[in-house]
C-alpha cells in the first residue's frame, strides 16, 4: 500500500467544498430590488406645509431661544430636503437679533443660498420678501458685505 500524501488531497477536498459552498451561497441569496413606493413607517398624523411653517415659527419666537437652541434648529431645518419660507426664516432671522448674534444671521442667509443650489431664482426671491425684515433689523446681506466675492 503506497501512502497517500494528505496535504494535496485535503486540499484538493476543501478547494472542492469551499467552491460549491460559495457557489451555493450566491445562488441561495435572494436579490432584493428596492421597491418604488414608500412605505408609512408612522401611523402619526402627516404634517401639512402650513403646520410645519407654523412650528418653525413658533420655534424660532419663544422668548427663552438662547443661542444653542437657535443653531440647532437653524441645522436641524437646513438638514431637511428644502429652503425654508421667508416667514421662518423672518422669525429666526429676528431671534437673531434678540440674542444680538450678528454672525448667525449672516450665516442663515449663506445656507438659504446653498440650499437653493442651482435654482437661482429662489435665492433673490427670499431675499427680496425679507428685505423690509433686513432693514428693520439692520442686518446686511451676504453680497452686501462682499461675503459672496471672497
Amino acid at each position: 500500500v503506497t501512502p497517500v500524501p494528505l496535504c494535496g488531497t485535503m486540499f484538493r477536498a476543501l478547494v472542492r467544498l469551499s467552491a460549491t459552498g460559495t457557489r451555493s451561497l450566491a445562488r441561495s441569496r435572494p436579490c432584493y430590488s428596492a421597491p418604488l413606493a414608500s412605505r408609512c413607517y408612522s401611523h402619526g398624523k402627516v404634517e401639512t406645509d402650513e403646520e410645519f411653517d407654523a412650528r418653525w415659527v413658533t420655534y424660532f419666537s419663544k422668548p427663552d431661544l438662547d443661542a444653542w437652541e437657535l443653531r440647532k434648529g437653524m441645522n436641524t431645518l437646513i438638514g431637511y430636503d428644502l429652503v425654508p419660507e421667508p416667514k421662518i426664516l423672518d422669525s429666526a432671522l429676528r431671534a437673531c437679533r434678540r440674542l444680538d448674534d450678528l454672525a448667525s444671521a449672516i450665516r442663515i442667509l449663506e445656507a438659504v443660498k446653498e440650499k437653493a443650489g442651482p435654482h437661482k431664482d429662489i435665492y433673490p426671491y427670499v431675499i427680496q420678501e425679507l428685505k423690509p425684515t433686513l432693514s428693520e433689523l439692520g442686518i446686511s446681506t451676504p453680497e452686501e458685505l462682499g461675503l459672496d466675492k471672497l
